[in-house]
């Protein structure tokens, strides 16, 4: 029997169940999941959204989009923190072509919709449908979002096209400002999800294939994803969507944690964020039952607990208090029975995550 002291004092960035006002429950059916397992759990959750149909798009923007000051918040012509060289009235919007900046908005597909052929929901989702400046949507055209160290064309704002300097791709592509980078790498993650199962882009200058995103794309997304942290404007967008249009979420903005789970090298090793109260789970206190393939006891008790697997050996032992931190982890070395000594975690509720093989089960301890 292996005992574990342990302590370690990583905490996980979270977002609070109050700021982001994800629904109870919303995300329980993803819980201790990760890699393919939790993308179609994580679509199953998300795919049963309401088409709002293209015309919608137009009525929903005031809502989804507007700045504090009531005006539109067009992440092409956006400047954070400073001032922006033009900014649009919700009525400018393009009723034709223009020749030039700040003559009208119109509806950028971040996912271009020639991609996957105009196909509905895709050509319809708000969540890849922003309000940007006409003249430097048609600019940026059809092109993949990349990096580009010698603009051949630089919007007012900043925000570039030319040639990729990104490893791995070389052709044209448009780079947005740092400040969206993150929304953009957030929406096509989503993408990626709610769409898993159609075919979002195959050609040499799409970030797709199929649904899943091409390893360039990929690599530069993520390093997107975290260079620019969900912002307030992502967190009351994504519950407008929510609550008042398509009816489900983009669980990057809720979780950003999401994406190591799915998308990099260690996500089998990952932890499944708290990304709302745990307090809320119904979970079993006292393991052992039928369907449990794993035992915890004493439960309630003081200084340890045993975990005890009749099926496969523990890989993994992870304790977890309510707000998140993580107390205590283990890694197993093929016994299908561990005692965790925990005299240092102070009295009340805890949740523990045991992975025995492709399995994982969270079980409620108490200790008093």
């Amino acid at each position: 029997m292996k005992k574990i002291t342990t302590l370690l004092g990583f905490f996980l960035g979270i977002l609070s169940f109050s700021i982001a006002q994800i629904p109870e429950g919303y995300y329980y059916s993803a819980v201790g999941k990760s890699g393919t397992e939790l993308r179609t759990a994580l679509y199953n959750i998300i795919k049963d959204h309401t088409d709002i149909l293209y015309s919608g798009i137009w009525n929903a923007y005031p809502n989804t989009d507007a700045k504090p000051n009531g005006k539109v918040w067009d992440i092409y012509s956006d400047v954070p923190d400073g001032t922006p060289p033009y900014e649009y009235f919700f009525s400018n919007k393009c009723s034709g072509s223009c020749t030039a900046e700040s003559q009208c908005y119109n509806r950028e597909h971040t996912i271009p919709k020639s991609w996957f052929n105009d196909a509905s929901p895709m050509v319809s989702d708000l969540f890849h449908i922003y309000p940007t400046d006409g003249w430097v949507n048609s600019k940026r055209a059809n092109y993949p979002y990349g990096e580009v160290s010698n603009p051949t064309w630089t919007s007012q704002n900043g925000s570039k096209l030319g040639p990729c300097s990104y490893p791995g791709y070389t052709l044209t592509v448009f780079e947005p400002i740092l400040a969206y980078k993150g929304d953009l790498a957030r929406t096509y993650f989503y993408m990626c999800v709610r769409y898993m199962n159609q075919n979002l882009g195959q050609s040499n200058t799409s970030m797709f294939q199929n649904a899943n995103l091409q390893p360039w794309a990929l690599n530069m997304l993520i390093e997107w994803h975290n260079a620019d942290p969900v912002s307030q404007k992502e967190i009351d967008r994504n519950n407008v969507i929510y609550n008042t249009y398509q009816h489900n979420r983009n669980p990057f903005i809720d979780c950003p944690e999401l994406v190591n789970l799915l998308f990099t090298a260690d996500s089998v090793n990952a932890w499944w964020p708290t990304c709302f109260d745990w307090s809320h789970m119904d979970i079993e206190e006292n393991v052992g039952g039928e369907n449990s393939r794993v035992a915890l006891f004493p439960n309630p008790a003081q200084d340890y607990f045993v975990v005890q697997s009749g099926y496969y050996p523990i890989d993994r032992v992870e304790v977890v208090d309510v707000t998140g931190r993580v107390c205590l982890r283990m890694e197993g070395s093929g016994e299908h029975q561990v005692q965790v000594d925990a005299p240092h975690l102070k009295n009340g509720c805890y949740f523990v995550k045991v992975q025995t093989g492709s399995y994982t089960e969270i079980l409620k301890w108490i200790k008093k």
